[in-house]
């Protein structure tokens, strides 16, 4: 935990609010003064589980990991303003009406249901991806799960954890619009699309109707309860923790991540890199046609979203990392994680343009913009190719941002979308230089990070319960973050460079046709 040295005194003076979010590899709570300083943090690591082909994380874990940041917090929570939880969007979280789990937490990372997603899509005209709550649902009903119909509650990570503290089932707009599409001009689910989902499911006798069971939808800013005395004891044991703190609505990680960067009005856009990699561009118009690889979500307050999402970025990479890390305590080295990351990426820096001739891919798990149900992380190289330290690490790294490219390029070159840049945040970001430098080669576009983008989500979701808490008549959230929050914040912006978009466009090529590899390794090496 890292604590500002006047923290206390800042706490008899100022208003102070908590931001939580769990991520794919760390839950993170953070405490921002009025100033929008982190001023506290606490963190836990946890990870997700492969389990009887399932992606899945235990729900035991997440008051475990919740309890622990508060612990490190202690002493530091009774002046709590307003509290914002997040967490990793989409996925499958039903529940009965005695609040029993019905099936184990199905995350974002499976790709289990694509002839739920396929017809979705095609009754709605629609892209509905294959992590959405509503693909899992309706895959869960054409499997013939008896679950299904004992169904009360469905929800999202960052949804179920908010109902738990506070007793209200509700989602951010932004949250909601990776369960189910949303119309922007109503601020909630579209209604259209609830009545021919109803019309497809009428026959099997459920009891119930989608609205029945979906959380209440609400923007940016609303009031959405309060810590209750029950979720007040979740989150601290001890009794530390006071009720009836108010409580933000909750959002999704790629929310967040556009607060946390400032892209949440129009020609905005960022990209959020860590254990998945998605880049949000806020868009002016709609898109000229349905596109598969392209998600339409919402910012925090409504508006409309094009989402490139890749469901594999930094995991492979870190198991590499991992690796060269036992090499180096094998030869007595005592190597900090932080230090080696750092020197590992600069290396990057000093290899070839393209990589020196190899290849990688980084499917941990399925991909469904180039229509993988799993993945096989892989490395190849040619005979001739240049296998060096350097080579190697900027091959890997260049992995991490491929599939992201191939989505981009369908905004860039056939809807024309124009960026004049975009904000990197997340663990890709963290070593100056490096990461920022490669996107901005692999995108064509310059990438700028803030001196705040290490804070990533948790920090964002501190910020939307300061604007609930703070925000004047009228104030909206864009102007909120421009004139309030981002007035003053450092910004560091890196141009693409000529000599690394032509090294990044030579990978391509290789990695495109290696993709013929990878799918051989997913039909030969069976799980």
């Amino acid at each position: 935990m890292r604590l500002h040295e006047s923290l206390e005194d800042m706490m008899n003076n100022e208003k102070i609010f908590l931001g939580i979010e769990l991520g794919s590899t760390r839950i993170k709570a953070v405490l921002i003064n009025e100033g929008f300083e982190t001023v506290g943090s606490a963190g836990f690591d946890w990870e997700n589980r492969f389990e009887s082909g399932i992606w899945t994380y235990h729900l035991d874990d997440v008051w475990i990991g919740l309890q622990e940041c508060c612990r490190q917090l202690s002493g530091k929570l009774e002046s709590i303003d307003c509290i914002g939880i997040s967490a990793m969007m989409h996925g499958y979280l039903p529940f009965d009406k005695d609040d029993n789990l019905l099936a184990g937490f199905r995350t974002w990372r499976n790709t289990m249901t694509g002839e739920a997603a396929d017809i979705l899509t095609e009754k709605f005209g629609f892209n509905i991806p294959q992590r959405w709550s509503i693909a899992h649902l309706y895959q869960a009903m054409l499997n013939g799960e008896e679950h299904v119909g004992e169904i009360a509650f469905l929800t999202t990570l960052a949804g179920y954890v908010h109902y738990k503290l506070t007793g209200d089932k509700v989602i951010g707009i932004g949250d909601a619009s990776g369960m189910f599409p949303i119309d922007s001009a109503a601020g909630n689910y579209d209604a259209g699309m609830l009545q021919k989902f109803n019309e497809l499911v009428a026959g099997e006798g459920f009891g119930w109707e989608l609205a029945d069971i979906l959380p209440k939808v609400f923007g940016a800013g609303d009031g959405t309860g309060a810590l209750t005395d029950e979720g007040a004891m979740l989150l601290d044991p001890t009794g530390g923790l006071p009720a009836g703190i108010p409580v933000c609505p909750p959002e999704g990680d790629a929310g967040t991540g556009m607060v946390a960067t400032n892209a949440v009005a129009v020609r905005t856009g960022n990209i959020s890199a860590g254990t998945s990699v998605f880049a949000m561009i806020v868009l002016e118009h709609e898109l000229s046609k349905l596109y598969t690889q392209i998600d339409m979500v919402t910012t925090p307050t409504g508006r409309p979203v094009a989402m490139v999402h890749c469901n594999n970025c930094t995991s492979d990479l870190d198991a590499w990392v991992q690796l060269f890390g036992e090499t180096a305590a094998l030869l007595g080295a005592d190597t900090e994680k932080t230090a080696l990351y750092n020197a590992l990426y600069r290396e990057a820096l000093a290899g070839d343009d393209d990589g020196g001739g190899m290849f990688a891919c980084n499917y941990l798990s399925g991909e469904h913009t180039t229509g993988f149900d799993e993945g096989r992380p892989l490395f190849a190289r040619m005979p001739d190719s240049q296998f060096t330290l350097a080579n190697f690490m900027r091959t890997i790294l260049f992995s991490t941002m491929a599939t992201l490219k191939l989505g981009m390029d369908i905004l860039t070159e056939q809807e024309n979308v124009k960026l004049e840049q975009l904000l990197g945040h997340g663990g890709l970001f963290k070593t100056k230089e490096v990461g920022q430098r490669l996107m901005a080669a692999a995108l064509n576009v310059p990438v700028a990070v803030m001196e705040s983008a290490g804070e990533g989500g948790a920090w964002g979701i501190a910020l939307l319960a300061a604007y609930t808490a703070q925000k004047s008549e009228g104030e909206t959230l864009e102007k909120y973050l421009e004139e309030k929050v981002f007035s003053r914040t450092q910004v560091t912006r890196i141009e693409p460079e000529e000599k690394d978009i032509k090294g990044f466009e030579r990978f391509m090529e290789r990695y495109k046709a290696g993709l013929a590899i990878e799918r051989a390794a997913v039909d030969s090496l069976k799980l």
